[in-house]
């Protein structure tokens, strides 16, 4: 038996990077996958992965910030799996720039994938988690556990120069995630956020690789000038970035039952810095 044997989660983001790290870790435990991605190539590609490997996945094409693909989304879900156990809001991107040269598309964009969106996303399950758990509480007088992992970064804990925008996005979202922790604790559904700090994604590969992702017919263009991206390597104590893997482990712990008594939590992955 898994940690998530007979779980369904929904992992938003999971086509590459942390989503898929984790989207494969909670299938080797026993989840069925729903595979959400803005891209449907690497959405799929995780999907076979994991049903290659023997586990169950479902790959949706999703934008986030469309209120329409999150509702589907969940509809799908539902409809494919029979309910929500585990919620996992990990999708988003950069689009960096100091303040005083920041426009309001800039921000408006990191406010909408890394708050509004979750917020959404959450709205959207409440008829399958926190409905269905008060139905199981007055039925039996408990509701079994349910999860919902948002994920953060230490530039929202932190800051950072340059990311005013995701830093405000990262920073709301743990007001968010505290907040529904105590207005969802009595329906025994655990909400707790991990802030990321330095793993090695495509995020945060050199920018000279020329990776990019795509809003609305632009194109953004992900990465780190090298100066920065060597500094902040030589901040991190243990010497390295840590890997999509072990990024996906700290959201296992708050997606099993493991985490049962942990709720309203933010906890930093950074390699000790």
């Amino acid at each position: 038996m898994g940690l998530l044997e007979n779980k369904v989660a929904i992992i938003t983001g999971s086509g590459r990077g942390i989503g898929a790290a984790a989207a494969a870790l909670f299938a080797a435990q026993g989840a069925k996958v729903v595979v959400s991605d803005l891209d449907p190539e690497p959405a799929n590609e995780t999907a076979s992965a994991i049903k290659a490997a023997g586990g169950e996945a479902l790959a949706l094409k999703v934008d986030v910030t469309q209120t329409d693909d999150i509702e589907a989304m969940i509809a799908q879900t539902v409809s494919h799996y029979g309910g929500i156990d585990i919620l996992i809001n990990n999708a988003g991107y950069t689009w960096d720039g100091m303040i005083h040269k920041m426009s309001d598309e800039q921000w408006d964009a990191m406010l909408a994938v890394h708050l509004t969106a979750p917020f959404k996303i959450i709205r959207a399950a409440i008829p399958y988690m926190r409905e269905v758990a008060k139905q199981e509480k007055d039925a039996n007088g408990f509701a079994r556990a349910r999860k919902i992992v948002n994920v953060s970064s230490t530039t929202g804990t932190r800051g950072n120069i340059g990311q005013a925008n995701y830093s405000a996005g990262k920073s709301g979202i743990i007001g968010l995630t505290r907040t529904l922790a105590k207005e969802w604790g009595l329906f025994n559904i655990q909400v707790n956020a991990v802030a990321f700090g330095w793993i090695d994604t495509r995020l945060t590969q050199s920018e000279k690789q020329g990776d990019f992702t795509e809003r609305e017919g632009q194109r953004i263009k992900l990465g780190m000038p090298d100066k920065v991206r060597e500094m902040s390597i030589a901040s991190v104590p243990m010497g390295r970035p840590g890997t999509a893997e072990e990024a996906a482990g700290a959201l296992l712990f708050f997606a099993s039952d493991l985490s049962n008594y942990v709720s309203g939590q933010v906890l930093e992955v950074t390699g000790g810095w």
